[in-house]
């Protein structure tokens, strides 16, 4: 029997480290140094988690030691104020990112290995990034670019990004990025927020098995954006085209004024704790993205401690997490730069030539960690995948899984098909703060379904409606402290009002991060989907997660969507719209399959009250599925107003919701059960 057709059930031991991981991982090394510092030491991970968080900034300074941070300026006190918002962290300490990355380099192995879609991987030594980044840096320096001036790319992740980013924070400008697949509206709904003084574009990219045409938009975005007044053109796909007008080539860029580029010297311009490092975006599926702004020591520490001490990354491993330049999940690929790891970077299909294309991809550049999603993990395994068999995975210790819950049939899937030692590393967190609040932990067991643990120096928490922390109960996961890469704050937010009301406005104070989550006994963590979205069928609320964890077991289904509506007398409508397999019917027989598999796996009350078959389910461009701007849909709300198709991986499936809406609306209001 395979492990898609066995009962799947929260809680199941899959994977116990061994003593020797345990006591070679960089947490157990930290934990152990700590005693020599006055601290601990500490028998278990629960008692160190409770320390980091009951004194944080004794535990975020020795972060700081153990990593030997390297400020030009000292910093006065850690954290003198820790009311949220407006907490500040390390004031008075002046350093920068970029600086920290270059300490790690080496010649004894590459800083990135890219693979083009479709090609082999090719490898950019350190000397390479270094002169590469030190040319643009002076181009950029040589412009009048520097702090208080913003540098907006338009590129897919390839080497290019890479070294953009790092020439932008070395010259204490502000970088924002997204990925090439974005329509032209997508890209002004970002960068016009931000008034680029800078623009670098990209002619196409890879995917499926094409090169994709992103001239047009390239340039069309780049002419609406009026503060630009430098613009660089990489002529990646289409190298035999004309640049875009008024702007000078790659190639010219990173060589720097008058070609001197090979012998620029790498400059940092030393910036404070919390000068503004990017501009993330909210998803922005109702309305413009709001830009979350990190700073560059916030950063810093947060990915020292997280990718060392809960992702294991150290010096000499091959970081490889599937992401776009649009996604956090890139700037955590950077981030693993500063522990002197190679970053594995791909442009393409996940998916190309087939659904094999990540495992084959993780063969071919020696991955030690392979960081997907929860929806590529489940594909693999819904095509029957068995890659620790038909791959050479001897180099892959760990697997990473974010972006949306890993049900407990996919942890088990893992280990039975990738490994039995491999360590399953699910995590959630968000671009809020560019990070996971909830991590794995090389020191603990993997359960299915569940979260090693809450991450060191985040005191997270899940509250009932009144507030008060429970355990083993579904709650709102709130952080009842602050952590040093929340966001600086929002782009165009001068009285804070925005920022506020993403986070504060439902408990005073504390961060509410808009998930249903469940803190177990033992420490471990479930996500049960977003808190907006929530099923609330007869008196019980219920995580959207939960439904497609059933349902998307059974193979007649691809991938679901679950939307609970208030209606307006007083009932509740819960549709299930289903992306059905090939050669699978939406009929009487599968009805009753999926009714049952809900009644006895979660309760009667979810039942959904109809099952619609969809051509596809939409996301946000990061993978989300769009819950809450469909259920807008059905209430009724202007399309306008409810989505905004920027946003949308597939906007066509937008406008199938739409139809159906409007249809709906015509034939009147169906019974429960219809």
């Amino acid at each position: 029997m395979s492990a898609a057709d066995q009962p799947a059930a929260f809680g199941e031991l899959l994977w116990t480290p061994s003593e020797a991981a345990r006591l070679q991982s960089p947490l157990q090394r930290y934990l152990d140094w700590l005693p020599a510092e006055g601290v601990g030491p500490f028998p278990s991970y629960a008692e160190a988690w409770q320390w980091s968080v009951d004194h944080p900034a004794e535990f975020w300074e020795t972060v700081w030691r153990y990593f030997d941070v390297q400020a030009r300026t000292p910093y006065t006190a850690v954290l003198p104020d820790a009311a949220m918002p407006g907490a500040h962290w390390f004031p008075g300490a002046t350093l920068n990112l970029a600086e920290h990355v270059f300490r790690a380099a080496s010649d004894d192995r590459p800083a990135l290995v890219f693979v083009e879609e479709g090609a082999e991987p090719v490898a950019t030594s350190w000397a390479t990034l270094r002169h590469q980044v030190a040319g643009l840096a002076a181009t950029l320096r040589a412009w009048g670019v520097g702090p208080g001036d913003t540098v907006a790319a338009f590129l897919p992740n390839t080497p290019h990004a890479i070294v953009a980013v790092l020439a932008v924070a070395s010259v204490g400008a502000t970088w924002s990025s997204c990925g090439p697949d974005f329509g032209t509206q997508g890209v002004l709904d970002r960068f016009a927020q931000i008034e680029p003084k800078v623009f670098i574009g990209v002619d196409g990219y890879r995917y499926g098995g094409k090169r994709i045409d992103r001239r047009a938009e390239c340039m069309e975005a780049r002419d609406a954006l009026p503060t630009v007044e430098h613009t660089i053109w990489v002529d990646y796909q289409f190298p035999e085209g004309p640049a875009c007008a008024e702007s000078i080539r790659w190639a010219e860029a990173i060589a720097g004024p008058e070609g001197a580029g090979a012998n620029a010297t790498l400059e940092f311009e030393a910036v404070a704790f919390e000068h503004p490092l990017w501009i993330l975006y909210s998803s922005g599926t109702t309305g413009l993205p709001k830009g979350i702004v990190h700073g560059h020591g916030g950063i810093l520490l947060e990915h020292y401690k997280a990718i060392a001490f809960h992702m294991g990354v150290e010096e000499g491993d091959r970081f490889f997490w599937y992401s776009s330049t649009s996604w956090m999940m890139w700037n955590v690929v950077l981030g693993s730069l500063l522990l002197g790891a190679t970053a594995v970077l791909y442009d393409g299909s996940p998916a190309y030539p087939d659904v094999s294309g990540l495992w084959r991809l993780a063969e071919k550049t020696r991955a030690t960690l392979l960081g997907t999603s929860a929806g590529y993990l489940m594909a693999s395994q819904k095509a029957e995948l068995h890659p620790g068999r038909d791959f050479d995975l001897s180099a892959l210790r760990a697997i990473g899984s974010t972006g949306s819950p890993l049900p407990p049939t996919g942890f088990r899937w893992v280990y039975e098909a990738v490994g039995e030692d491999i360590w399953l590393n699910s995590l959630s967190g968000g671009t809020d703060v560019c990070t996971a609040f909830v991590a794995g932990n090389p020191l603990l067991p993997v359960y299915s379904g569940e979260i090693q643990c809450r991450a060191l120096g985040c005191r997270v928490e899940s509250w009932d409606p009144e507030g008060k922390p429970h355990v083993d109960e579904v709650g709102e996961l709130v952080l009842t402290a602050p952590t040093p890469s929340m966001p600086v704050f929002f782009w165009n937010d001068a009285d804070g009002h925005k920022y506020h009301d993403a986070y504060f406005d439902v408990f005073p104070g504390v961060w509410r991060h808009g998930d249903w989550c469940t803190i177990t006994e033992r420490g471990g963590v479930v996500i049960h989907g977003r808190s907006d979205s929530t099923l609330n069928k007869q008196g019980v609320r219920m995580g959207s997660a939960d439904i497609y964890e059933v349902v998307e077991k059974l193979p007649e289904i691809r991938e679901s969507l679950v939307i609970g509506v208030e209606l307006p007398d007083g009932g509740y409508w819960m549709p299930l719209f289903v992306h059905l397999a090939p050669e699978a019917a939406l009929d009487d027989a599968l009805r009753a399959k999926v009714a049952a598999a809900i009644r006895a796996e979660l309760t009667p009350r979810h039942v959904p009250d109809e099952l619609i078959a969809v051509p596809g389910v939409p996301h946000t461009r990061t993978g989300k599925r769009l819950e809450i701007p469909v259920k807008r849909l059905l209430t009724g709300a202007d399309p306008a107003k409810a989505v905004n198709l920027g946003t949308v991986d597939d906007p066509a499936l937008i406008q199938w919701f739409i139809d159906y809406a409007g249809t709906r609306d015509s034939a009147g209001t169906r019974d429960a059960g219809d």
